[in-house]
């Protein structure tokens, strides 16, 4: 049963609606006073719909919507007032009222609004990030909706306590405190660090020194640091469970991206596995920069509509199905190596319907369920192989890269083009020979009519602009730089200096910036977080050999 506030200073029209809308099997709540209606939200979480007077003692109705929003903002408004005007309905308007309505209005009309209002509630709260949790049972409470999932928060903690509690394994512990002997019978010489062990040292040794963890001895510079054996196996236990409920949370939706990225450094700092500046600079590393560079610049791309000249460019040659699979995809795949494939992927999509209903309806054919399956899968698995082609082609590269600095030198963006690259055009003839031999025989239509398309399509955006040359021009610089630059800018310095270029061309905006989904951001920086924390203590390392352990003698030998 929906439960309405009802706020008017006139007590007898007050007093009528609700009693008419108790009769339509509405709960009411009645107040004659502002001040006291945001007091009612705020201790009321059961309030579905406002019904706000604009004239009332005290503060005005626009003040209380305002108060209301910023306490609840998925919580609808609707203004019921006699003192209409178009001013008054603007401001409304721009706090977020769900309607503005006149006195005196038809009650059916009233009535349709509130239903509105509150099937408008479910939307509001997925806006505003609020988790939308079905009323009726205990049980809908533990299992949650989508960002909030109680059951599978308290699951994670109970798993986590349990790896903190749980005793060292025993092959975890001799891998911990075994010292180098400099041969490849060392239990920890596929440890992160194992070059930077001294002869005779051990991971817990190496662990506590180079990161200043456990038990401090002396004094000035003569204090050391130390781990015993339960105190290395703890760190090591301690990261197991995160990386545990940091999957956990992420495949389930149990918390937003972003908070679970920030459970991850929480729990780091918690169980001491590092120094606090050392958790700070595991989420700062340059392949986080580089994400959130590449992520803004792919936000340039399409704001400009550089996107669509670059996918109507590739499409240009496309005059039949084999032009198609072994012309375009290769194009297309060695495009997303460089740029963001879901922009390409979100111009290119419809163009190709527009394609295949001008051609189907050319042929005189109701439909070719096969044409359409060659034209969407082949698109769609010639952007995923576009991946291994250069480090800008997504987040897991950067990633990759980042984890990969922990166990030494890493790559280079001109190595990884020189040995990725190559892999993509290879591939995409590979998925086009693929579609075109195995669905291509059975499609219909025998021409493909892309270049009419793709030029009515040019027509309706007109040539290239001012924007588009200069963000073009940035891109190609930025790409040139990655390739000779990386070894001294690293990753992420070239993409801060486009950035800063197109901004002095007011180009890129700061709210542009602001705008980028900055939960992947902080999910890349995590996943670096996490495998700086498994790399240090060993807990990389006890997974590694547990995998291999699975593999067969003919395997392992």
């Amino acid at each position: 049963m929906a439960k309405i506030l009802l706020v008017d200073d006139e007590d007898r029209f007050r007093e009528t609606l609700a009693k008419r809308l108790e009769m339509r099997g509405y709960k009411t709540c009645g107040l004659a006073d502002g001040e006291e209606a945001v007091k009612a939200v705020r201790a009321d979480p059961e309030i579905d719909v406002v019904l706000l007077d604009r004239k009332m003692p005290g503060i005005s109705g626009e003040e209380v919507l305002r108060e209301i929003k910023a306490f609840r903002p998925e919580l609808q408004v609707i203004f019921l007032t006699g003192h209409g005007s178009m001013e008054s309905a603007i401001e409304v308007g721009r706090y977020d009222a769900y309607a503005y309505m006149e006195k005196p209005c038809d009650f059916g009309d009233l009535v349709r609004m509130i239903e509105d209002a509150r099937r408008d509630k479910v939307h509001a709260m997925v806006r505003h990030e609020i988790p939308h949790v079905a009323k009726g049972s205990w049980w809908k409470w533990f299992v949650g909706t989508h960002n909030s999932r109680p059951g599978i928060i308290i699951l994670g903690a109970l798993i986590m306590l349990g790896a903190l509690l749980a005793p060292t394994p025993a092959r975890l512990g001799v891998m911990l405190t075994a010292p180098k002997v400099s041969m490849q019978t060392d239990p920890h010489v596929g440890y992160a660090y194992y070059g930077q062990l001294r002869v005779g040292e051990s991971v817990a040794d190496y662990y506590a020194r180079k990161y200043h963890v456990g038990t401090v001895t002396g004094e000035g510079s003569e204090r050391t640091w130390q781990l015993d054996d339960r105190q290395v196996g703890f760190r090591a236990r301690a990261m197991l469970g995160i990386l545990f409920i940091a999957a956990l949370f992420w495949a389930s939706g149990a918390m937003p991206i972003g908070i679970t990225a920030l459970v991850v450094g929480a729990l780091m700092y918690v169980t001491g596995v590092l120094q606090p500046n050392d958790v700070a600079r595991a989420y700062a590393k340059d392949a986080v920069i580089f994400i959130f560079g590449v992520l803004a610049m792919a936000t340039v791309i399409s704001k400009t509509g550089l996107d669509r000249r670059i996918g109507l460019l590739l499409l240009a040659p496309v005059k039949s199905l084999g032009r198609m699979m072994f012309i375009f995809l290769p194009l297309f795949g060695i495009a997303c190596s460089f740029i963001s494939e879901h922009a390409l992927v979100a111009f290119l999509m419809p163009l190709l319907l527009m394609v295949y209903r001008t051609t189907i309806r050319s042929e005189g054919i109701a439909r070719d369920y096969s044409l359409a399956v060659v034209m969407i899968l082949s698109l769609c698995y010639a952007a995923n192989c576009g991946g291994p082609g250069s480090p800008a082609a997504g987040g897991r590269n950067a990633v990759m890269l980042g984890i990969l600095s922990d166990y030494g030198p890493v790559p280079s963006f001109a190595q990884w083009v020189k040995y990725g690259l190559p892999f993509v055009p290879v591939m995409a003839l590979v998925i086009g020979a693929y579609f075109y031999l195995t669905v291509g025989r059975k499609v219909k239509v025998q021409n493909l009519d892309v270049a009419r398309v793709v030029r009515e399509a040019a027509a309706k955006i007109g040539p290239m602009d001012r924007k588009e040359h200069i963000t073009a021009a940035v891109l190609i610089a930025l790409i040139v730089m990655w390739i000779t630059l990386s070894d001294t800018l690293g990753m992420g310095g070239p993409v801060l200096i486009a950035l800063v270029a197109l901004n002095v061309f007011r180009i890129l905006r700061w709210k542009d910036i602001a705008g980028i989904h900055w939960e992947v951001v902080a999910l890349y920086a995590s996943a670096c977080a996490l495998g700086k924390g498994l790399a240090v203590t060993g807990a990389a390392l006890y997974i590694a050999d547990g995998f291999i352990s699975l593999l067969p003698d003919s395997m392992v030998s």
